[in-house]
Parts: C-alpha cells; structure tokens; sequence
C-alpha cells in the first residue's frame, strides 16, 4: 500500500509539467536552478554543523560524554562537506571532459512524429 501512495503522489507531481506541456529543456532548467539554489544553503548549513560540535567540544571540555558528542557532530559536518565537495568536483571533472560549459546548450535527442 505504502508503494501505492508513493507511486501516486509522484504521478501528481508530474501531471501539472504534462498539462502545462512543458518540455524537457524547460523541467531541467527548473531542477538545476533549484539545485543550484540548495547548493550554497546545504553547504553552509554543513559548516555551521561543523563549528556547532566545534563550540560544544570546547565549551564541554570538562565532560567527556558530551565532548565526544561535540566530536561526532563535527565528524560528520566533515564527512558532509566531504561528500559534497567531491561530487561538485566530480561533476565539473565531467563538465570540462565532455566540453560542457556554462551557457551551452546540448541537443536532446526526439523523435519527430
């Protein structure tokens, strides 16, 4: 059932992008601006993730239980900014091997009917 509802609301979602007709040029612009939107707010909020664990390991310096709290926030505000600046390195890697620039436009393969 769960699969169903699930299913279902990503039919929905979809629906209005077939009823306005848009075509793919146009849905991908919408993503990739919204993802180029979300990129400087997620790795901002990794940072601050960072340096929250960063200032609870100093201000509990004293106790080790929430000193090791403090390290493991800022373990994984690390591992986050990791993750997040390897893929954005991937994906540019693969922008300049395919010559993908900023402002270029690929042809989308369709079928003519």
């Amino acid at each position: 059932m769960k699969k169903f509802t699930v299913f279902g609301l990503s039919i929905l979602a979809i629906t209005p992008v077939m009823a306005l007709a848009a075509d793919a040029d146009s849905v991908l612009d919408t993503f990739g601006s919204i993802i180029g939107t979300a990129t400087p707010i997620v790795v901002a909020l990794a940072l601050l993730f960072f340096f929250w664990g960063l200032a609870m390991y100093i201000m509990n310096s004293g106790d080790e239980e929430k000193k090791g709290e403090g390290r493991n926030i800022m373990l994984w505000g690390i591992i986050a900014l990791f993750v997040m600046v390897s893929v954005w390195g991937l994906v540019n890697l693969l922008a300049n091997t395919f010559e993908v620039n900023d402002g270029s436009t690929i042809d989308i393969p369709s079928v003519t009917l």
